[in-house]
């Protein structure tokens, strides 16, 4: 599928000066936590400040490539739709609903492993709950790959097009509406109406975009072992979406260069041995693989 190609580099003009005065400084997030077994995560493990608005992986990658004023993401992207899908698998997976079936005495790729669900507990969101829910009732499971295609509809299979997740990104746009980040306007063009969403608060787009650059600048730690598994899977998420350089876009260009630089040293690790160390997320790397492959 053309989604699960490589990535191009984004198609956002820089600017030419940093804009570093967001209001208030992100608290450090994100301990590492011992884990009983490879892939489990505890639920909604992402350390934040518990007094700022929570928002799932799909709604951070969403926030990211939405223009601010116009509340729309750009026609270009064509990669965003199986991004957000990889992100449902990666939230599922943190919060401890999914994981990948064990390995045998011969060990399996990560791209051969199928999708178990470990927990049909309700997430309390409603996408998530929807794609727990099919994958839990397939039979037999399907791979990452495998997900990623039939929940964005790309398959040729029209038995398995029920498996779309329809409106994907209009829902989470409400989401954020109801947390008080978008708001909803009607444009015209020209020969129809859209519903758009544009940014109502900005210090919470800010935090987002300066807790992106400061992984990969200040608090740049060059493991990803040790690094946080939410934010890491957001900036792999991001790249693969095609916003990841929205968030790169305000540095300096010494800033960018250094930014987009340790980028590319995440996106060159091997997802296969990557995901045989300690403390690691089998599920984020078995996305990764599915988009770099």
């Amino acid at each position: 599928m053309t989604s699960l190609t490589q990535r191009s580099s984004g198609l956002v003009q820089r600017r030419p000066e940093a804009s570093r005065t967001a209001a208030d400084k992100e608290r450090e997030v994100g301990r590492e936590e011992h884990e009983p077994r490879r892939g489990e995560e505890l639920d909604h493990d992402d350390g934040g400040d518990s007094k700022e608005t929570r928002l799932t992986l799909m709604e951070e990658v969403l926030l990211l490539g939405l223009k601010d004023r116009e509340g729309y993401t750009s026609f270009w992207n064509d990669c965003i739709s199986s991004g957000l899908r990889g992100c449902m698998l990666i939230e599922l997976a943190l919060r401890g609903r999914l994981q990948l079936e064990p390995c045998g005495v011969r060990r399996k790729s990560l791209l051969a492993r199928k999708v178990l669900c470990k927990s049909d507990a309700p997430t309390g969101d409603v996408l998530l709950d929807e794609a727990l829910k099919h994958i839990k009732e397939t039979q037999p499971p399907e791979t990452v790959q495998s997900w990623i295609e039939l929940l964005s509809g790309e398959t040729w299979n029209p038995l398995k097009l029920h498996y779309q997740l329809r409106n994907v990104r209009e829902r989470l746009a409400k989401n954020l509406v109801e947390k008080g980040v978008l708001t909803t306007e009607k444009q015209n063009f020209l020969l129809f109406d859209m519903t758009t969403h544009p940014l109502t608060n900005n210090n919470i787009k800010q935090r987002l975009i300066k807790k992106v650059q400061e992984a990969v600048l200040e608090k740049w730690v060059n493991d990803p072992h040790r690094m946080d598994k939410r934010l890491l899977a957001l900036i792999f998420l991001a790249h693969s979406s095609d916003v990841l350089e929205n968030a790169f876009a305000p540095l300096v260009d010494e800033q960018y260069d250094l930014a987009m630089k340790r980028v590319r040293q995440l996106l060159e690790l091997e997802p296969e041995a990557e995901s045989m160390k300690v403390n690691t997320n089998e599920m984020l790397w078995a996305v990764v693989a599915a988009f770099s492959k």
